[in-house]
C-alpha cells in the first residue's frame, strides 16, 4: 500500500519537476540560472537531512511522516496557485523549490528507515531494489505526462497534480501501524543536540559507511551534470520542446526500470563493488553522449544508458549504506548517506552550471564525463557493501553496572576503564586488535578513547574511554552488536587469568 502510494506521489512529483526545469528556461534561459533549479531542489537535502535524520531516530518515524507529508502537500498547492495566477518569477520559483524540497529533506531519512521495519531483513536488498524500481516508474512515466499537460493543459497543470498526489501518501501512513516486535528502548529517547552528535560520531567512525560516502560523492557530483543541464541540451543543442524533455526523462526511467529485473544477476555475476565502478563508467559515457547530441536519437540512446547506469549505483550505494548501520541509528546514518547524495549533487549541479555558462553546455558535459571516469581508479580502495557479512542485532553482553546507589542519568563525564594483563611478547598484535575495538567504542558514543601502559609491570594495560553521561553510557551497553563482540573476543584472546577487569568512573563535584 505504501509502496503503490509513493509511487503515484512521485509521478506527481516528477511531473512537476519537468515543469519547474522547463518553466524556468522560458523565464531566464541562463545555463547557471537554468541549473540553480536543480540547486534548489538538492540543497535542502544537504542542509537538513542530518537533523531530520536524528529526528527518525527519536521520535515516532511515522508520525514525523505524516507531519512532513502534509507540510509537503500544502506547500505544494501554494506553489501551484502562482505558478497557475502567472505571478512566477524565477526568483520565486527557486525559493518555492527549495521550500518544497525541504519537508523532502525532513522525511527523507525517515522513509529509508522504515523500509526495515516493512519487510524482513532477508528481503532488505529486494525492497531497496523495489522502491528504486518505483521511484523509476514514476521517472518513466511522470516527466511524459509532464511534458503533455505542459504542452496540452497549460504549465500550471504538473504543479496543481504534484500538490495533491501526496493525499494518498497520508492515507497509506495514517492505516499502517509499527510492528509490536520493534519496540525501542527502555531508556529515555535522546535529546536532538546530543543524537545529532553521536549520529556524527558513529558516520566517522563506521568505516562501511564511510567508504559508501567516499564511493557515492565519486558517482552523484558527476552524474548530476546531465540531470542541471538535460532542460538546456532539449531547448538549445536540440531545438527540442516540453514534449522531448520529458519524454527523455521518461526513457531514463523506463531504462532503470528495466534495468532493476536484471539487478540481482549483475550483482551476482559481477559483484556490487564492481558493479558501482561499470554504473559509474556508463554514466560517464551517457554525460559524453548528452555533450555531443544535436539530434533526438542521440539524446534517447544517452538517456537508455543513463537510466541504466544511475538505478544500478543508486541501488548499490543505498544498500551498501543501509546494511552498514544498526537499527538505533539508522535514521542518522542513512541521513549522512542522503547528505551526501544531495550535497554531490548540488555542487555538482552549480559546477557545470557555472562551467557551461562560461565555456559552454557540451564542453562542460565532456569535462564531467571525463572526471567520473578519473573518479574510478581513484575510489577503487573503498569497497561497498561489506557491512552485509557483519550481524548488527544488539549483543547485550556488557553486563550492568554495579553501583552502591541510583545514578542520576544526566551526571557526567562518565570515564570507564578496562584492565588487561598479556603476555608481553604479545604486545604488537594486541595493541593492533585493541585499537580495532576502539572503532567500537567511538561508533557507539564515546567521545574520547585511549589505551595506556604500566611502566612498572610489563603487559599491564588499560584502555579508557568517555561519554558525556551516565545516561549515555547505559545507551552503549545496548548498542554493542554481535559484531562487535566478535571483536572484543579477539582482545580477550590475549588476557592472562581472570578478566578483564571493568571500572566506572564518574565526574566528582563537591556537594553543597
Amino acid at each position: 500500500m505504501i509502496w503503490t502510494a509513493t509511487v503515484v506521489s512521485n509521478i506527481g512529483g516528477w511531473m512537476y519537476n519537468v515543469a519547474s526545469g522547463w518553466l524556468m528556461t522560458s523565464l531566464n534561459p541562463d545555463p547557471f540560472i537554468v541549473s540553480l533549479v536543480q540547486v534548489a531542489n538538492s540543497l535542502p537535502m544537504f542542509l537538513f537531512a542530518i537533523p531530520a535524520g536524528a529526528l527518525a531516530d527519536i521520535v515516532d518515524r511515522r508520525r514525523l511522516l505524516i507531519v512532513g507529508e502534509s507540510a509537503i502537500m500544502i506547500t505544494s498547492t501554494a506553489f501551484a496557485a502562482l505558478v497557475w495566477l502567472h505571478l512566477i518569477t524565477p526568483i520565486s520559483l527557486l525559493a518555492f523549490s527549495f521550500i518544497v524540497t525541504v519537508g523532502s529533506a525532513v522525511t527523507a531519512p525517515a522513509w529509508q528507515a522504515v523500509v526495515p521495519d516493512l519487510v524482513p531483513k532477508s528481503n532488505l536488498t529486494a525492497a531497496v531494489a523495489a522502491n528504486s524500481v518505483g521511484i523509476n516508474v514514476s521517472r518513466a512515466v511522470g516527466p511524459a505526462l509532464g511534458g503533455l499537460f505542459v504542452g496540452v493543459i497549460g504549465i500550471a497543470a504538473p504543479f496543481w497534480v504534484n500538490a495533491f498526489s501526496n493525499l494518498g501518501v497520508i492515507v497509506a501512513l495514517v492505516r499502517w501501524r509499527l510492528p509490536k516486535s520493534k519496540g525501542g528502548s527502555p531508556l529515555p529517547p535522546e535529546r536532538f543536540g546530543n543524537a545529532m552528535r553521536t549520529g556524527l560520531r558513529h558516520a566517522r567512525y563506521n568505516p562501511n559507511l564511510s567508504a559508501t560516502l567516499i564511493r557515492a560523492m565519486a558517482f552523484f557530483v558527476f552524474a548530476g551534470a546531465y540531470w542541471a543541464l538535460l532542460p538546456l541540451v532539449t531547448r538549445s543543442q536540440i531545438a527540442g520542446g516540453p514534449a522531448l524533455y520529458g519524454l527523455l526523462l521518461g526513457i531514463i526511467g523506463a531504462s532503470a526500470v528495466g534495468s532493476a529485473f536484471r539487478l540481482r544477476w549483475l550483482r551476482e555475476k559481477l559483484g556490487a563493488d564492481r558493479l558501482v565502478s561499470i554504473a559509474t563508467l556508463a554514466s560517464a559515457v551517457a554525460t559524453a553522449l548528452f555533450a555531443l547530441a544535436r539530434d533526438p536519437a542521440t539524446a534517447i540512446a544517452a538517456s537508455l544508458i543513463a537510466g541504466a547506469s544511475w538505478i544500478c549505483a543508486v541501488t548499490s550505494l543505498n544498500v551498501s549504506a543501509q546494511v552498514a548501520l544498526p537499527e538505533w541509528v539508522r535514521g542518522r546514518g542513512l541521513a549522512v548517506y542522503v547528505t551526501v547524495m544531495f550535497g554531490a549533487l548540488t555542487i555538482g549541479s552549480a559546477i557545470w552550471g557555472e562551467l557551461a555558462a562560461r565555456v559552454g553546455l557540451s564542453p562542460a558535459l565532456l569535462v564531467a564525463a571525463v572526471g567520473a571516469i578519473i573518479a574510478i581508479p581513484l575510489t577503487r580502495r573503498w569497497k561497498v557493501q561489506t557491512g552485509a557479512v557483519d550481524d548488527l542485532s544488539p549483543s547485550m553482553h556488557w553486563p550492568s553496572p554495579i553501583t552502591t546507589s541510583a545514578i542520576e542519568p544526566d551526571r557526567g563525564p562518565v570515564l570507564v576503564t578496562v584492565e588487561y594483563h598479556i603476555d608481553p611478547k604479545n604486545r604488537e598484535p594486541f595493541l593492533h586488535a585493541l585499537r580495532r575495538s576502539a572503532r567500537e567504542r567511538r561508533r557507539d558514543g564515546a567521545y574520547d578513547w585511549g589505551v595506556f601502559e604500566d611502566p612498572s609491570k610489563e603487559g599491564r594495560f588499560i584502555e579508557t574511554f568517555l561519554t558525556d553521561s551516565w545516561l549515555d553510557h547505559l545507551r552503549q551497553h545496548q548498542r554493542v552488536t554481535k559484531a562487535d563482540r566478535i571483536t572484543e573476543q579477539v582482545v580477550r584472546h590475549f588476557q592472562i587469568g581472570d578478566g578483564p577487569k571493568t571500572t566506572h568512573l564518574i565526574g566528582a563535584q563537591p556537594r553543597r
